[in-house]
């Protein structure tokens, strides 16, 4: 039986892959073998403990100060001895972190056909996020099997010359996690949450982490939160602080101190699906958030200049606002002062997936081994 490997090592790769993982391991046709770099540690093991996934190989490369060239060279290092003692017949790699770009080159040096998950995504702009929009780029290069989350991302692997043969449209695997785990109602370890959920009181959620966005721009996020919290005393302002201390060096300061504001540590995946699930906007940097907020009828705000996932701002679900202060201040009243702007966005419909992504996937992957076939892609 073909042994397929999914690797990855950050939180976002492991929400994405978790369905997969499910979904391989139930297939009788497929044998499963899972591998970590722990990219991330903490946030990666909780990922993996919420949806049941034990690691058979961890390379566990995080250091302390880490930079990008550490990751790629301790993973590809570390892949090369796995890959030496057994040689899998696939190896599947999640989007657009160091991960998986490091993944799927030391896969192409053993001669193992990689499958990325999460293919085609394009912002246009090679520095912007940075260095995710290089890391796919490179990752389409090396790639057998692309599976495109919507037909957008397939126009544009088209476009740079893939194979039609070589690309499944599948939807995001993000929206079948998210829909196995919100209706879980996981408790939140902090009690100010757990206070929060039950007042009935509208909730922004902010989520500011972006690698371009530190520093000026970030300091601007800050200053932006607290006049939204002074302007709305009704309003609850809920910020997971990313643990990166330049993040929260830039953000928190302005909103110290501010009573409707509620800061917490990063939220495990469980909680942070139902403070979505919770939220009345959601105001972010962050890539997933803009699939998984639609999914839930949530408007999304975006702090940046441009995206790789243009079909929400298509459908309208999404908006980009950039992160200038005074931006910020007016799209976040907008939404809470005019209920025909709120349901423009909340009403519209999720372009990203049907929870049945991670099916696709397995069933294109045990085609390009030879032993199933493929079923209807998404969108069709």
């Amino acid at each position: 039986m073909p042994v397929v490997m999914p690797i990855f090592g950050t939180r976002p790769e492991a929400i994405k892959m978790a369905p997969i993982v499910t979904a391989l391991e139930e297939s009788p046709l497929l044998d499963c073998v899972v591998a970590v770099t722990g990219q991330h540690r903490e946030m990666l093991d909780q990922v993996n403990d919420l949806f049941g996934i034990s690691p058979d190989h961890d390379l566990n490369i995080l250091q302390q100060g880490q930079s990008l060239s550490d990751i790629m060279t301790r993973t590809v290092d570390g892949l090369n001895r796995i890959f030496q003692d057994s040689k899998p017949d696939a190896v599947i790699v999640q989007g657009d972190t160091t991960t998986s770009t490091a993944a799927a080159i030391a896969a192409f040096y053993h001669g193992i056909p990689v499958v990325h998950a999460e293919a085609g995504l394009r912002s246009g702009d090679l520095f912007s996020p940075f260095p995710e929009e290089a890391n796919r780029k490179i990752t389409s290069q090396i790639t057998s099997l692309h599976l495109a989350p919507t037909s957008t991302s397939k126009a544009n692997l088209l476009a740079e010359g893939i194979s039609e043969a070589d690309i499944v449209v599948t939807g995001n695997t993000v929206i079948d996690a998210l829909l196995t785990t919100v209706g879980k109602e996981i408790p939140f370890s902090d009690p100010a949450l757990e206070e929060l959920a039950s007042s009935g009181r509208k909730v922004l959620l902010v989520t500011t982490h972006r690698r371009e966005n530190q520093g000026g721009a970030m300091q601007d996020i800050g200053r932006a939160l607290a006049r939204i919290a002074d302007a709305e005393p009704e309003l609850t302002i809920v910020l997971p602080a990313h643990k990166n201390p330049v993040v929260r060096e830039a953000v928190l300061p302005s909103i110290e101190g501010k009573a409707n504001v509620i800061v917490t540590e990063p939220l495990a995946y469980g909680e942070f699906t139902r403070m979505l699930s919770l939220a009345h906007i959601v105001l972010t940097d962050s890539g997933g958030v803009q699939e998984e907020a639609p999914s839930l009828g949530k408007p999304v705000l975006v702090m940046r200049e441009n995206t790789e996932r243009p079909e929400a701002v298509v459908a309208g679900t999404v908006r980009l606002i950039g992160t200038d202060e005074d931006r910020i201040v007016s799209e976040v009243a907008e939404l809470l002062h005019s209920q025909a702007a709120f349901d423009a966005m909340a009403n519209a419909v999720n372009p990203y997936g049907d929870g049945k992504a991670a099916e696709r996937t397995v069933a294109a992957v045990a085609q390009l081994l030879g032993v199933g076939q493929r079923t209807a892609e998404f969108g069709l």
